[in-house]
């Protein structure tokens, strides 16, 4: 009987909580999962926390509950005010836009600052259908950790069907420089060397160990980005 009764009291607090935080997540605001930036997605966990706690311990006061969803959603809309009024604040409580791609090239401080590895940056370009970075002229890494992408003019300015050209195989590239170590069985598929790739770098001056990503496109032409390679950047708000 008393089993009963605790799991009658759980049912109730799930009919009567979950349209108190429908409420209080309408009252944030529209806001997709994917573009929550940090202090967003704290709220969203903290709210997880407080009402699993409630519905799983039947020990827990109702009410007490209740504030604490109310507050938690006053706290956020708090937060959304002040960072609308004030950019310092922004700077405080979520993460800034970096530059992880500059003119085809990884912006080597920027992707050490956000933690991110070059293969986590090639995965989020080919998820726009890019494959090859000589065609982006910028790349920007979100505070949200969405990846947002200016192509190059020459990339963008027609269309095939502009021209009403045939379609050809988009441009391939192949990383065969990765962190100074060359990645030998890329080559050995595009029938080449190890050897070839350090005569091209050295014929370019470019020590191997100064190499953080090379890649090479179809037509053997190569980019490569230098760890210590000073790149212009142009300034990024929130």
């Amino acid at each position: 009987m008393e089993l009963l009764k605790d799991l009658l009291q759980v049912l109730g607090r799930i009919y009567t909580i979950y349209p108190l935080l429908l409420g209080v997540t309408l009252f944030m605001g529209r806001r997709s999962i994917a573009e929550l930036p940090v202090f967003d997605y704290i709220i969203i966990l903290s709210l997880g926390s407080v009402v699993g706690a409630d519905i799983a311990d039947p020990k827990i006061e109702h009410i007490h509950t209740a504030f604490a969803i109310i507050a938690i959603g006053l706290l956020q809309k708090l937060a959304s005010i002040l960072l609308v009024k004030s950019r310092r604040i922004g700077k405080w409580i979520t993460f800034e836009p970096l530059i992880v791609v500059k003119d085809g090239q990884f912006v080597y401080p920027n992707m050490k600052k956000a933690r991110y590895s070059i293969d986590n940056i090639l995965q989020m370009l080919r998820k726009e259908q890019i494959f090859d970075m000589a065609e982006v002229d910028m790349a920007v890494l979100e505070p949200s950790g969405a990846l947002s992408i200016l192509k190059k003019m020459e990339k963008t300015a027609v269309t095939l069907e502009d021209l009403k050209l045939k379609r050809q195989n988009a441009g391939l590239s192949y990383a065969v420089v990765k962190e100074g170590r060359i990645q030998t069985i890329t080559l050995q598929k595009l029938n080449l060397t190890g050897e070839w790739l350090e005569t091209q770098l050295g014929e370019r001056g470019i020590p191997l160990d100064q190499v953080f990503f090379a890649s090479l496109d179809e037509q053997k032409n190569l980019n490569i980005t230098i760890y210590d390679k000073e790149i212009p950047l142009p300034p990024l708000y929130h």
